[in-house]
């Protein structure tokens, strides 16, 4: 691990004319940090002087380092951990959002595929809301599975998933899926075969929950993608919530022009209830495959 050294002569108090305007003290101290990136050549990993030297060696105040620090890390440059310092930030990761597959082929060359796994949380058979229900084409009596998984990365949590799946369309899921591909499971078992997605996205401050099972901090913020798969019939088999940490990941996002996407009402309110796991589950017509039938737009 290689500490990047600062030099050149210490910044004067006050501000610098600028083309047009005045250059603020904190952008002074960040156009330093990136030259010296550049000049020596700094890869990710690579440790930033303290805030103190910066401070003294910068001329500066330790606000307006902190405030410089703040902005390159908003802006994915570099992450401060507690306790060790502020280092220089790898490339993100880039996910192909509209790519058919599993979660390595969407990482695509970024992530070796044998470093991508899955920790499943939790199978758990629930009551859709109404918004819920109408993104499924089911009725709210309807029951629902919500898997809950955490994707890994080189055994790190980098994506928390949250699918809803139609009791009816999977109806053993709980004893079937044990972790792994989730639509490689619905397929061979069910023969819920995904043709495409509707997704939804935006960027959130997640939950404690969330934000525990992913690691970050109280002010890191997650990239949230919601969306719609869609059997080849059209019947749409799974509602699923996907978050990212802001500062790891990039989206590559394509679309079509023949395809319609749903109203952004329908996202209002996707949650679920847990119902009682005593209570019958509900079965659905199956051919000699042993699959779900009931695949026809409503």
């Amino acid at each position: 691990m290689t500490t990047i050294p600062l030099g050149g002569p210490p910044a004067r108090p006050g501000r610098s004319r600028g083309a047009g305007r005045s250059r603020l003290l904190y952008e002074e101290v960040i156009d330093r940090i990136e030259r010296l990136i550049v000049e020596q050549d700094l890869g990710a990993g690579d440790k930033l002087p303290s805030q103190e030297e910066l401070s003294r060696l910068s001329g500066v105040s330790l606000i307006t380092v902190r405030r410089a620090l703040e902005e390159l890390e908003r802006a994915g440059r570099l992450r401060r951990h507690q306790g060790l310092g502020t280092f220089l930030a790898g490339p993100k990761i880039l996910s192909d959002l509209g790519l058919s597959g599993g979660l390595g082929e969407a990482l695509g060359e970024a992530v070796e595929s044998d470093d991508v796994g899955t920790r499943l949380l939790s199978v758990t058979r629930c009551r859709p809301s109404a918004d819920l229900a109408r993104a499924l084409q089911i009725a709210e009596r309807d029951l629902v599975w919500r898997v809950h998984r955490q994707r890994l990365i080189a055994e790190k949590p980098m994506i928390l998933e949250t699918a809803t799946i139609p009791v009816a369309l999977a109806t053993d899921l709980d004893m079937v899926y044990r972790g792994g591909s989730l639509y490689a499971t619905l397929a061979e078992s069910y023969g819920l075969d995904d043709d495409y997605e509707e997704q939804f996205l935006d960027v959130v401050h997640p939950d404690p929950e969330s934000r525990s099972l992913l690691r970050l901090r109280s002010r890191d913020l997650i990239v949230r993608i919601r969306g719609i798969t869609r059997h080849t019939s059209g019947v749409p088999f799974d509602v699923f919530d996907q978050q990212y940490p802001a500062a790891e990941f990039a989206f590559v996002i394509a679309g079509r022009a023949d395809r319609r996407l749903h109203h952004g009402d329908l996202i209002r309110d996707w949650s679920a209830t847990p119902v009682d796991p005593s209570a019958p589950a509900e079965r659905a017509p199956r051919g000699r495959t042993g699959r779900a039938t009931r695949l026809r737009p409503e």
